[in-house]
């Protein structure tokens, strides 16, 4: 049966450190700590945080400081922390704190009060309001020490200001899944494909992930397991959640292939839960004793939350995955897509992606069909499927790239659109979408780049949560979107080369 392992995200904690001195005396101190708090709680309330945002005792010194992060680093359910610099903190207190931690860090420049008093203003509201320069001691010294951080500016009254916060909590979140991250891949690559290939020593490095291999038998052993009962009942399943086809239906002249694609199911879910693994890959190419190439099986799996990548393509297992984790609780989902055919009528340029099977439907709010079709390819039994068109709206593709010295990550805004015509010789799930900031240069970059063919589709998330994922990861980040150049994207390129290849040192 269906079980998500999409985290909820209140479970995770960001704590708000924030900064003062023993210079300004006790009942200073108190007022601090009380609007310290308030600002805690007004980001608690927001519905644009996700996370639970916990308040820190007032930090005064070196001692406390390097406390706190060493702290913040043992919690496992702390992703990250918030500093604000209320009154003026000495930075070199914080030197220590801040090299000991391994947290994202976000600086929220901010004060206590939106509008000035400018009838009653004295020096003892100055003195307790000091945010405006106190801050930019603090952000000297993460500038000094090279402190990867997102900084915010603005008043948590803003809708902005929170979404912004929002956003980064959520980036956060990837970054705490993807150190604990557990991929399982069955089987190789795509024999020759060269984008999908990697150094997975190097991602556990970077991101944390493990990623290994386990024979497709193993797998096939687990799926030829499934006992009767458990297939009868992830059948009615699939008879009450889908349009099932009626030659797959109980008793009709397929419905064997509709059984084995839930042994293969309880098979997969089985071995991913013994094995604690939130992401897997498998390949047409090694389906071993497996009677299909699993469609149906990765397609719910990946709605449930876990990471897959075809053709062993593990780096967009982790993009699938992290999406899911960090679009928990929003509407719409993340999957595996493939740019695979194009409409280029002039000025109405569309892309058509697709995958083989695995297209998750998450991307859709209406009733998929389930179907079975000859796939052409693997030279196995023709496998299930479901068979939609992802919803319209906003999305983002997203890839990863091994460019040997580093990672690369490579995101478009697009626009996904309602089928312009009907595609009833075209069974799987799939999209439509328009690319920013046209056709020609999204697909120029795009290419100029190097990224890959396959991506992660998030319906979900704004591209900043990428942004500020990329940035916690020391990953490179290039993004096309409504205000991209060709000429501004390969300089951009350019200087990124000269940036990454220097910053590794000798």
């Amino acid at each position: 049966m269906s079980t998500s392992i999409i985290p909820d995200l209140a479970t995770y904690e960001v704590w708000l450190l924030t900064g003062s001195q023993t210079l300004y005396g006790e009942e200073t101190l108190r007022q601090v700590a009380a609007q310290s708090q308030t600002l805690a709680a007004k980001l608690q309330e927001s519905s644009d945080v996700p996370v639970t945002v916990v308040w820190k005792p007032v930090l005064t010194g070196r001692d406390a400081i390097l406390d706190v992060m060493l702290e913040a680093n043992a919690a496992k359910n702390v992703i990250g922390v918030i500093t604000w610099m209320h009154t003026f903190s000495p930075a070199k207190m914080w030197i220590t704190g801040l090299d000991a931690l391994h947290k994202p860090l976000l600086h929220f420049h901010t004060q206590a009060n939106v509008e000035l008093p400018w009838d009653t203003i004295d020096f003892d509201f100055m003195n307790l309001n000091q945010a405006a320069h106190g801050d930019r001691e603090f952000g000297y010294i993460e500038a000094r020490m090279g402190i990867a951080r997102t900084t915010v500016v603005g008043h948590v009254s803003d809708a902005e200001v929170t979404k912004r916060i929002g956003i980064w909590t959520r980036a956060a979140a990837g970054r705490a899944e993807s150190k604990s991250l557990k991929l399982a891949r069955f089987g190789d690559n795509m024999r020759y494909v060269a984008v999908t290939e990697g150094d997975k020593t190097e991602a556990e490095i970077v991101f944390g992930a493990q990623i290994n291999t386990w024979g497709v038998n193993e797998l096939a052993e687990a799926v030829h397991a499934a006992s009767d009962a458990d297939i009868d009942a992830l059948v009615a399943e699939y008879v009450e959640l889908y349009n099932v086809a009626p030659e797959l239906l109980p008793g009709a002249e397929r419905h064997e292939s509709l059984r084995y694609g839930a042994a293969v199911e309880i098979g997969l879910r089985s071995f991913l839960e013994e094995g604690g693994f939130h992401g897997f890959t498998t390949s047409f190419e090694d389906l071993g004793e497996l009677r299909q190439l699993p469609g149906l099986a990765v397609q719910r799996l990946m709605a449930d939350g876990y990471g897959f990548g075809a053709e062993g393509d593990w780096k967009t297992a982790i993009l699938v995955r992290l999406s899911a984790v960090m679009g928990s609780g929003l509407p719409g989902g993340a999957s595996l897509m493939e740019d695979y055919t194009y409409h280029l009528v002039p000025g109405q340029e569309l892309s058509l992606g697709a995958h083989m099977l695995e297209v998750s439907p998450s991307l859709t709010t209406t009733k998929p069909r389930l179907e079975v079709h000859p796939l052409g390819i693997g030279g196995k039994e023709d496998p299930v499927r479901l068979v939609f068109t992802a919803d319209p709206g906003p999305a983002v593709v997203v890839a990863l790239s091994d460019m040997r010295e580093r990672f690369r990550l490579v995101a478009n805004v697009v626009e996904n659109v309602p089928l312009p015509a009907p595609m009833p010789h075209l069974p799987v799930g799939h999209a439509v979408w328009k690319a920013s900031p046209d056709f020609r240069t999204a697909t120029s970059a795009w290419l100029a780049a190097g990224a890959a063919h396959h991506t992660v589709m998030s319906t979900q998330l704004d591209v900043a949560v990428y942004q500020d994922f990329a940035h916690m990861t020391g990953v490179e980040m290039l993004t096309i979107d409504h205000s991209t150049t060709l000429v501004e994207f390969e300089r951009e390129m350019k200087w990124n080369a000269a940036y990454y290849r220097l910053s590794q040192g000798l």
